[in-house]
């Protein structure tokens, strides 16, 4: 088992734009629907906005589309990072910048500045403590101007899957098959899932497959409990859903 941050390096990092589904384009244009269906807008002249856990760039670029600038793009992984750079090509308000995003908003985004800030894509389960989560609401409610917006997305784990159902396939084409799957560890009670990723690639029809693995802890977050902290943080929950694909969509506004 590794952190999340070498397992992205040694893993995920090289298939993550894949397991998408490896158009970024189209994938920021999904962004920019579900954003515009959630109300969100590039508002005034010069509106910050902040991507936290931007990955390969997908909703950095649909930010930047929708009229946000500049877009501040936080990872901590620069494999991807380096992704988002040759994507962003022509997109000037795109910055892409490596850091820790329990100290990126503080450290990088001075106080009621940021017209929107988004935690997409289950990022929040990768912070290594909830402690760490309520602390990250409280820095974007910081950041935020007044009436701004905060969208999050997150996965539910806390309810134990059994069985089978513990195994998720995420995607699968001619060269290359993903699978993985969770174990719910006593020796963390409640609080982590226990992640294995296989990929599974071979150089082309007829070729032997090679798999390769990792592991990881992701945190259990009630969605219960991620709305009480974002009431604690100070931000007003204006819609929360959940979506087809099992992530829980909530957007938030600073009071004005």
């Amino acid at each position: 088992m590794t952190t999340v941050p070498d397992h992205y390096d040694q893993l995920l990092a090289e298939h993550y734009t894949w397991m998408l589904g490896g158009d970024i384009e189209a994938l920021a244009a999904a962004q920019r629907d579900l954003l515009t269906e959630l109300g969100v807008a590039g508002g005034p002249a010069g509106a910050l906005a902040v991507d936290l856990g931007c990955g390969p760039g997908h909703t950095a670029l649909a930010l930047a589309d929708l009229g946000f600038a500049p877009v501040l793009a936080v990872d901590f992984s620069r494999p991807l990072l380096d992704e988002l750079t040759a994507h962003a090509a022509g997109r000037a308000a795109v910055r892409p910048v490596r850091a820790d995003l329990r100290t990126a908003l503080p450290e990088l985004v001075r106080p009621g500045t940021a017209e929107l800030v988004v935690c997409l894509g289950d990022t929040l389960t990768h912070l290594p403590t909830r402690g760490d989560v309520a602390a990250l609401l409280n820095h974007v409610a910081d950041a935020l101007v007044p009436g701004g917006t905060a969208v999050l997305s997150y996965r539910d784990l806390t309810v134990p899957l059994t069985g089978t159902d513990r195994f998720l396939p995420v995607r699968a084409t001619a060269d290359r098959i993903m699978t993985c799957f969770l174990e719910y560890p006593r020796d963390y009670d409640d609080y982590t899932v226990l992640v294995h990723d296989l990929v599974h690639t071979r150089p082309g029809p007829g070729e032997d497959w090679t798999l390769r693995t990792g592991s990881y802890r992701k945190l259990r977050l009630a969605r219960s409990w991620v709305l009480e902290q974002c009431r604690t943080a100070g931000l007003r929950v204006t819609a929360d859903r959940v979506e087809r694909n099992g992530l829980t969509t909530t957007v938030l506004r600073r009071p004005g």
